[in-house]
């Protein structure tokens, strides 16, 4: 049985807990529909930056030829994992999301641990990409323009643009999403089925590549430590789909809408990813897939663009790959904005972060806040002479992936304690749905995890030998820790907030 709530402004609160004085600011509602959603849960995942970014060490470091494989892995346990996330989507509807989820999964301990975890990775996140971007950009305005600046630039004015977007209303955002989305998503799939039409590469289209079991074979013989990082690298292409949770206090009709744009996004996302890296494997032959990515990852899609459409297409995609990039940077921070905001509006940390704009809707503060943040983190990257794609990209990426997969892991376990610890809504506990799909969910995502761990030196390459990559574990584990140590304070200091955390959730998307 669920438990009954009252409004506040808005939103409810269970009533277990005291209701605070002050009404609650709520997003803007009926702001975004299905497709808006799925536009910034895709462009999240990044499928341009996942393809360009990671398929070439999967392939020439990870499981060789069999790329593709570790996509097919990664896409269904990433859709077992989904099966309970959209159930408690269903009854949850919070801008929080994981940090909603797991406070009435796991309870309010566990859920500020992993609310703060989850700020730390979408923070990052932005800042991790925009490094991506302003090293994608640096190259082409040199190649294609003949301009010669430095990549702090390229990457103050991408916050700029994105400070300014995350200001005003959500539409606006998923609009530019949206283009940039479908541009992207065209020249992969145009490349891809030239490749499929013309018979693929000098061995035709290689089913090895799409063979399940060599997901978990090393590239040339390697072994089991070389196949665990072509598969973390898989996992790490779908980061960002879960977002759509964050969205459904702004969304059209949130039960609905969350788990379809959720499940669309993962089924959809990992098809995708399948059949781009299939091609692309297949076009550069069984001989020169593994050598061409290990030297030149780029040629991987450059190579077949270039044969079959001419060197025009290969400047468009080089575009595309600048637009996709900061696409997934501005879907990252509208993420960490709407984290900081539901922080802040159960009056943790600072309770200005929970405000909305009076005509817009958006979480205004919450986004200059993540726009300082991110500002900040770009600074100290150039102060110390680091590289943008080395150094920023990469390690804030592995930070931030090990953190929210920790998330992702005790989120699973939250479906289990939700509803059937708890015995929440009886009517969606489902022995597949509700308990073995989280299940099974939960262990694959701590098996990632620890293949993040296991093979980090190598994931961090040059960057390994970096301060920031020592203290990567430390950080997670300061922020976890500090989670706890936060929650138990306010449960003896300051209760009123404590029963409130985790608590609010759009009134009129609740089950009752």
């Amino acid at each position: 049985m669920s438990t009954q709530q009252q409004p506040i402004g808005g939103v409810s609160v269970d009533e277990s807990g005291p209701v605070p004085a002050e009404p609650v600011n709520r997003l803007r509602a009926n702001s975004v529909g299905l497709m808006g959603v799925v536009f910034m849960a895709v462009a999240t995942a990044a499928p341009i930056t996942a393809m360009t970014g990671n398929l070439p060490i999967i392939v020439g470091s990870g499981n060789g030829l069999g790329g593709s494989a570790a996509y097919i892995f990664a896409t269904i346990v990433l859709t077992i994992f989904s099966v309970g996330y959209v159930a408690m989507a269903k009854h949850i509807t919070a801008a929080g999301a994981f940090y909603g989820f797991i406070s009435h999964g796991l309870g309010r301990v566990a859920g500020m641990a992993s609310g703060l975890l989850a700020v730390l990775a979408y923070v990052v996140f932005e800042a991790s990409i925009i490094g991506f971007f302003a090293y994608s950009l640096q190259n082409l305005a040199t190649d294609q323009l003949g301009l010669n600046l430095a990549w702090g630039w390229y990457a103050l004015l991408g916050l700029l643009i994105i400070a300014v977007m995350g200001y005003f209303d959500i539409h606006l955002t998923a609009k530019v999403l949206g283009v940039a989305l479908v541009l992207e998503i065209t020249v992969l799939a145009a490349g891809s089925l030239a490749v499929l039409f013309t018979g693929g590469g000098p061995d035709g289209l290689l089913t090895e590549a799409v063979n399940p079991l060599n997901a978990f074979k090393g590239v040339n013989g390697a072994g089991a430590g070389a196949a665990g990082l072509g598969l973390f690298f898989a996992f790490w292409s779908w980061v960002g789909f879960e977002s759509t949770a964050m969205y459904g206090e702004e969304s059209r009709n949130p039960k609905k809408v969350v788990p379809r744009a959720t499940l669309i996004s993962v089924v959809g996302v990992g098809l995708f990813y399948v059949f781009v890296s299939w091609m692309m494997i297949s076009a550069a032959g069984r001989a020169g897939a593994v050598k061409l990515a290990a030297n030149d990852g780029m040629a991987l899609f450059f190579n077949p663009l270039g044969e079959h459409f001419g060197s025009w297409a290969v400047r468009v995609f080089q575009w595309l790959v600048v637009t996709g990039s900061f696409a997934c940077a501005m879907a990252f921070h509208q993420c960490a904005s709407r984290y900081l905001y539901a922080i802040g509006r159960e009056g943790f940390i600072h309770p200005g972060l929970g405000r909305t704009h009076h005509k817009h809707g958006s979480p205004h503060i919450a986004s200059i806040v993540q726009s300082c943040i991110a500002l900040a983190i770009v600074i100290a990257f150039l102060v110390g002479g680091m590289d943008p794609y080395v150094h920023m990209y990469g390690l804030l990426a592995l930070l931030g992936t090990m953190a929210i997969l920790i998330v992702q892991t005790l989120c699973s376990f939250a479906v289990i304690g939700y509803f059937h610890q708890q015995k929440k809504h009886p009517e969606t506990a489902h022995w597949f749905r509700t308990l073995t799909a989280p299940l099974v969910g939960g262990v694959a995502m701590a098996g990632v995890v620890g293949l993040l761990v296991y093979n980090m030196d190598t994931a961090a390459g040059a960057a390994s030998s970096t301060l920031l990559f020592t203290c990567i574990p430390y950080i997670v584990g300061l922020f976890f820790f500090g989670g706890i140590a936060l929650a138990l304070y306010m449960k003896n200091a300051r209760p009123q907030r404590y029963a409130q955390m985790g608590r609010i959730i759009l009134e009129d998307a609740a089950e009752r």
